[in-house]
């Protein structure tokens, strides 16, 4: 099958998966038959069985002998938790190294991982990625000879150029840095932006490894209410804005880490007016928008800026090769502070990677295999909810992204997910307890749970056995 009859059976299936995982399509509800979704369509019946073997393989639809298609059955829906309260002034950063057991458990083949938000490579098209390098190296080997200078290869920054298109914004390649990451994307648009003492103001509860960054540079971070569905609060943010001290703004606009949060489209638009009118500058993290399941959450708040206010940072790490650790950023009226700070900091990079990353963005089928990951995702992602409903003590709270790989999970009160880590280490499983993601001691009821990773039968019975401690330490 040629590429465009692929990216249109995906396209299809997903119109369909995106009202049955919203619910405006219930389980059990008949849905067209194969030849009358081909002739609303106008495709051929061979795009649109292909289109509802995906939804089967994501376990959204069944097939019933003689009947057609239906909604599947879902797991019960566990509740979501509730919107955060962090306190209201900036507080110094001063995190564990409970982070980094977490992650270095998360490689140790003796331990069942939930702890990371990273995915494995059987997501991935392997082969794909190794014949991109395979050819870098056989035509631009000599390159691996030559010391590598500069903001990053041309040919990948006109890649990230073109990709950026798909997050609405216009981005000029020469404007563009590479770097080891997005996290030093990040490190360097908040070195160029505050001094030590600075307020820094991000969602709560915030992605463990901004506040390493913070306490490294010592600056005070200001969490800011956060709604598990619709992201950072803004009116809590303008409040912020109007009686603390606020320097920059950290943020994650879509499927932030930990619980998951997309910020609606008009939210994103006020969020760049705002940092516009106050001057302050908002670095955005874009790493995950490849993995929303809704068009309107992928565009970008950079796509609004006017003003140049917006410094966006992005890396493919989780989308096209985990293994390739290249990231970018585009700092707005910080760029000239960025790329001196990047120069001093860890200068260029292997250029024959960049050449095989802006091989693989701009190869035909990239769109393809978006589509296929968040579909896999999306039926993984659905089935640990299940599980968690069905094993974790009643009253436990779950959200529910829309695309990602992880959720954030409140147990009843009186729980301690630290206590619950420790057991759950002694039988060699692992989590990321809530407290890492606050420079608080908030969120003690809270875990993050990964299932990008190795998902099997043994997998499966690991997060069941976490419920199962839940609920025997609360008696």
């Amino acid at each position: 099958m040629d590429h465009a009859n692929d990216t249109l059976y995906l396209q299809i299936a997903e119109r369909i998966a995106h009202p049955i995982r919203s619910g405006t399509l219930a389980r059990g509800e008949r849905i067209p038959s194969v030849r009358e979704l081909a002739r609303q369509q106008g495709v051929s019946l061979s795009t649109v069985v292909q289109a509802y073997r995906t939804l089967e393989d994501a376990r959204l639809i069944e097939a019933r002998p003689r009947s057609g298609y239906f909604v599947a059955a879902r797991a019960p829906r566990p509740p979501e938790p509730e919107p955060s309260r962090p306190p209201a002034d900036s507080q110094p950063v001063d995190v564990s190294s409970l982070g980094a057991q977490v992650m270095q458990l998360a490689t140790d083949p003796r331990f069942l991982s939930f702890g990371a938000a990273c995915p494995s490579g059987e997501l991935f098209a392997q082969d794909r990625v190794r014949r991109a390098v395979s050819r870098a190296a056989q035509r631009h080997r000599a390159t691996l000879c030559q010391y590598p200078i500069g903001p990053g290869n041309e040919q990948l920054r006109r890649a990230i150029a073109r990709y950026a298109m798909g997050l609405g914004c216009q981005l000029d390649a020469r404007e563009l840095l590479v770097t080891n990451g997005c996290l030093e994307a990040i490190s360097l648009c908040l070195r160029a932006v505050t001094q030590p003492g600075d307020v820094v103001a991000l969602e709560s509860p915030s992605y463990f490894g901004f506040l390493e960054i913070l306490e490294s540079m010592h600056l005070r971070a200001l969490e800011i209410p956060t709604h598990p569905r619709t992201g950072l609060s803004l009116d809590a943010l303008q409040l912020a804005f109007d009686t603390q001290p606020v320097k920059a703004v950290l943020a994650v606009p879509t499927l932030s880490n930990p619980i998951g949060a997309s910020m609606p489209l008009a939210e994103r638009k006020r969020l760049a007016q705002m940092v516009a009118e106050r001057g302050i500058p908002l670095i955005e993290d874009v790493l995950y928008n490849d993995l929303a399941e809704q068009d309107d959450r992928r565009r970008a708040v950079k796509s609004f800026d006017t003003t140049g206010h917006v410094m966006v940072c992005g890396s493919f790490s989780k989308t096209v090769a985990p293994g390739i650790r290249l990231g970018w950023v585009e700092a707005g009226r910080w760029g000239a502070q960025v790329r001196r700070l990047k120069a001093v900091h860890s200068g260029g990079h292997t250029e024959l990677l960049e050449l095989a990353m802006a091989d693989l963005l701009t190869q035909a089928g990239s769109e393809s295999a978006y589509r296929q990951l968040r579909a896999t995702i999306a039926a993984r992602v659905d089935e640990a909810r299940g599980l968690i409903a069905e094993s974790f003590p009643r009253g436990t709270r779950v959200t529910d992204p829309a695309g990602g790989y992880i959720l954030w999970v409140e147990l009843p009160p009186g729980s301690d997910s630290l206590a619950l880590f420790h057991a759950c280490l002694a039988e060699h499983i692992c989590f990321a307890p809530g407290t890492m993601f606050s420079a608080t001691d908030r969120y003690r009821r809270c875990l993050r749970l990964g299932v990008g990773g190795r998902w099997d039968a043994e997998q499966r019975a690991g997060l069941r056995r976490i419920g199962e401690l839940a609920r025997a330490m609360l008696g």
